[in-house]
């Protein structure tokens, strides 16, 4: 689990990320979690996937990881960023399993807020060798981003959700005090007027079958986040990572009688 800060401005580094667009931290952070493992990444297949699938959240679309896809292409990875009709879970999964049928794989599934439940599900394909939450919501089986949200005092976004025939949109204020309070006003204004809106019924559905217990995955905190809980995020990651080790062990369970029955076979 990766904890990140929200920049302060005092830096110069930090003064570039705030023109950036909202999401260009999150390519930081992507980088940081495999430079930090590819020491320790041998001959992990994981690490050497160069796929990556990137899936937008709620009020947002394919163009939101516009500053995140050129740092990233920049180190060799092949981006896909898919454009989530956000009318339903079933509806956006499938959107994202065309994606991965269309790569020829192995590749990485990298979800941000509600995408999280979407990778959740998707990172079941085979071809899928690891997921990355980006302050999303990665609920375990029979969990849904509404029963998530119960389980901790209301963001402050909360309050800029409006209802329209089904559909969930965020007021001008929400957008540009809570969902992208760090870009420039401009940016906010386009941010407003080309979010899509999300299906109530998406929030309400619960996962059925979390990838994240049997794939590796990596779940990064947003300290200062305004819309999903911090305090949500860092008990979603230590599920994560709890599962991460359960699997670890399994995993080097699985190998070590692999060889053994090489071994034996082989005498």
């Amino acid at each position: 689990m990766i904890k990140i800060n929200r920049p302060m401005g005092d830096t110069k580094l930090q003064k570039q990320r705030k023109l950036m667009s909202l999401m260009a931290p999150l390519a930081w952070s992507l980088l940081a979690i495999f430079s930090a493992n590819l020491s320790e990444a041998g001959d992990d297949p994981v690490f050497k996937t160069k796929d990556v699938i990137l899936v937008h959240g709620a009020w947002a679309d394919g163009s939101s990881w516009s500053k995140v896809i050129p740092l990233l292409e920049r180190r060799g990875f092949h981006i896909t960023a898919v454009q989530l009709p956000l009318t339903s879970v079933a509806e956006d999964l499938a959107t994202v399993n065309r994606a991965i049928e269309l790569d020829p794989g192995p590749l990485l599934l990298v979800g941000h807020s509600y995408a999280g439940i979407v990778i959740t599900e998707a990172g079941n394909d085979p071809k899928v060798s690891g997921l990355v939450y980006i302050s999303a919501f990665a609920p375990d089986t029979g969990q849904s981003v509404s029963s998530l949200n119960a389980l901790v005092p209301k963001t402050p976004v909360m309050s800029e959700i409006s209802f329209n025939a089904g559909f969930l949109s965020l007021t001008n204020g929400g957008i540009r005090a809570d969902f992208a309070q760090d870009l420039p006003d401009a940016e906010k204004q386009t941010l407003a007027v080309t979010q899509g809106p999300i299906a109530e019924v998406a929030f309400g559905t619960p996962a059925t079958a979390p990838a994240w217990h049997t794939k590796p995955s990596w779940y990064m905190v947003a300290s200062e986040d305004r819309v999903i809980s911090p305090q949500l995020e860092a008990m979603m990651g230590q599920e994560v990572e709890q599962a991460q080790q359960h699997f670890r062990i399994l995993h080097r369970r699985r190998l070590l009688q692999e060889n053994q029955a090489i071994d034996h076979r082989e005498i």
